[in-house]
């Protein structure tokens, strides 16, 4: 199996127009219509991530959405979402897409998967991570077949407020984080650097 490095990605201009590829690899058009699209109109955001994790296609697949069953979830009380238009290699859906995402930093893609945006790529880690660990929380919990609780909305706004980023707060910002992780990948797999 082949593993993705830093040599193996494929460095491309907005309107798709390869600049560097050192791979065997084409470009993927849905990956570059959805990353480009945020990219070109976000220009204060460094990175763009998108996932198809079982738990966040799961919930994107959910009509209810993102339930703010747990404090992690209460994160994203707010979060954004777009409808499923088919396999996204339509330039068309750029706009759509950033139309959408507004001015959250996540979006649930239905039927599809996760996306978020971040200042940096600590920022982005730490917001998917959180996203991710909400869905995995929610699946988990409709998987028990019990009735749910939910605080009441005034508790849901004031955690959500307070969970936002701030500046200077790297806690929430995912810079706090960023330098353990790679500290841990080191120790188990240092050649991710190559």
């Amino acid at each position: 199996m082949r593993r993705s490095t830093p040599l193996s990605l494929i460095k491309v201009d907005v309107e798709g127009n390869t600049l560097l590829n050192a791979t065997d690899y084409d470009v993927n058009v849905a990956g570059f219509v959805i990353h480009s699209a945020i990219h070109m109109a976000k220009h204060d955001m460094d990175c763009v991530a998108h996932t198809h994790t079982p738990a966040g296609m799961a919930v994107s697949a959910m009509e209810c959405g993102l339930l703010p069953l747990a404090q992690t979830s209460m994160r994203f009380l707010h979060i954004a979402y777009h409808d499923f238009e088919g396999i996204a290699d339509n330039v068309d859906e750029r706009e759509r897409l950033v139309r959408d995402l507004g001015d959250n930093e996540a979006m649930i893609l239905r039927n599809h998967g996760l996306l978020v945006v971040g200042r940096t790529v600590p920022a982005a880690f730490n917001v998917l991570f959180r996203l991710e660990r909400a869905c995995q929380t929610q699946v988990m919990a409709l998987s028990c077949n019990t009735k749910l609780t939910y605080p009441p909305q005034n508790i849901l706004e004031d955690t959500y407020e307070r969970m936002l980023p701030k500046p200077g707060r790297a806690a929430r910002n995912g810079e706090l984080a960023w330098p353990a992780l790679l500290r841990k990948l080191d120790r188990a797999d240092p050649s991710y650097r190559d």
